[in-house]
């Protein structure tokens, strides 16, 4: 399997995004193309680390900056690492693309390059949130800041996909996000979705109010770009407070600093939960390739577990699935004689490392 990987996108390149290549081709046995100005990473290669990895260079000339128009600097930009790289999948020559670059020119030239899915008017850009259970989808967190009616069934329908073939959950729940549990609440928006859910033949569980994202109501909560890129700017903001004022006050005393040794251990797995480096990649679901997000701060820990995303995504036949729709009856009849799957600790199968994508929003 090979994964592309723009290595001059993001906060950190192209050294943090060179050392998460690193990690997962050592790790997930997958091949990395990491794409960019060759000058600039073939030196980083030189470590003892990275003899004998399955790693290979493809040369880039141009960057794509963060502050960039997407659409203009897509077409402008032909031999930037983030186009070279989608065009490697387009081409066949890669099994799948990460980029922690800039969000908006991955979605344009995911479009310009892959195309959408039959059936699906726009891409959803889907986060994964942690949950006590493991964690759940959230789409679409930017893609698209106003929505139709029946674009949200559609990410409905990708999000019960990605959860069913990606992170082993069967029949996952779907949830509409909303600023009530009614049925009649809402805006002219969700009223709307909300019958077609209803009548969509999906597992769908009614409206989930924003403070219960955190409270596995659903698998997958579905929204319009703008409503939900908000609420996960929000979790995240959270989630990075509670780190930073648990932190303050284990070392704002002595008797504190003791209590912190002793439980450690704990601490340091509840923060990785709740870090975005957790999950690694958002998915762009509804194009024609598989295509991973990750986070514009992403270290190389955030790059190993985007790419470890992207592995199981083409390992779970994602995007053939994707074309046709959620698991078909023959297989659901044949789940029902199977114990529901409970998601591990991070959200899904542990056979490709760490959880895919989450806590984290399109940068």
């Amino acid at each position: 399997m090979k994964i592309a990987l723009d290595a001059m996108g993001g906060d950190r390149a192209p050294l943090e995004i060179i050392r998460g290549a690193i990690e997962a081709a050592r790790e997930y046995g997958v091949e990395v193309l990491l794409v960019g100005k060759r000058e600039e990473i073939e030196p980083e290669l030189n470590w003892p680390s990275a003899k004998g990895l399955p790693i290979q260079v493809v040369d880039a000339s141009q960057v794509i900056d963060m502050d960039e128009h997407p659409a203009s600097a897509v077409r402008q930009k032909q031999d930037s690492s983030l186009v070279v790289g989608i065009n490697l999948l387009r081409n066949g020559e890669a099994d799948a693309f990460v980029s922690a670059g800039n969000s908006g020119a991955v979605v344009a030239a995911s479009l310009f390059s892959l195309g959408r899915l039959n059936d699906i008017d726009r891409p959803a850009i889907g986060t994964l949130l942690p949950v006590p259970t493991g964690s759940i989808l959230l789409l679409d967190a930017g893609a698209n800041t106003d929505c139709e009616p029946g674009q949200l069934l559609q990410f409905a329908r990708l999000g019960s996909v990605y959860m069913e073939r990606v992170m082993d959950v069967d029949e996952p729940r779907v949830g509409l996000l909303s600023n009530g549990t009614e049925e009649t609440k809402g805006n002219r928006l969700t009223l709307e979705a909300h019958r077609l859910l209803k009548e969509s033949g999906l597992n769908f569980v009614g409206n989930v109010e924003g403070n219960e994202l955190a409270r596995d109501r659903a698998d997958v909560i579905v929204a319009d770009g703008f409503t939900g890129n908000i609420a996960i700017k929000v979790t995240e903001g959270v989630a990075e407070m509670i780190i930073e004022i648990v932190n303050e006050m284990l070392v704002s005393k002595i008797h504190r600093r003791l209590a912190g040794l002793m439980l450690k251990g704990g601490y340091r797995e509840i923060f990785s939960r709740l870090h975005y480096s957790q999950y690694g990649g958002a998915p762009l679901l509804g194009v024609n390739g598989v295509v991973i997000i990750a986070h514009g701060r992403s270290n190389a820990r955030a790059i190993k577990n985007a790419i470890g995303a992207a592995k199981r995504a083409v390992a779970g036949g994602l995007i053939k699935a994707m074309g046709a729709g959620p698991a078909p009856s023959e297989e659901k009849r044949e789940r029902r004689f199977r114990p529901r799957r409970r998601r591990g600790r991070g959200g899904g199968r542990r056979d490709g490392g760490e959880a895919a994508s989450a806590g984290q929003s399109s940068s």
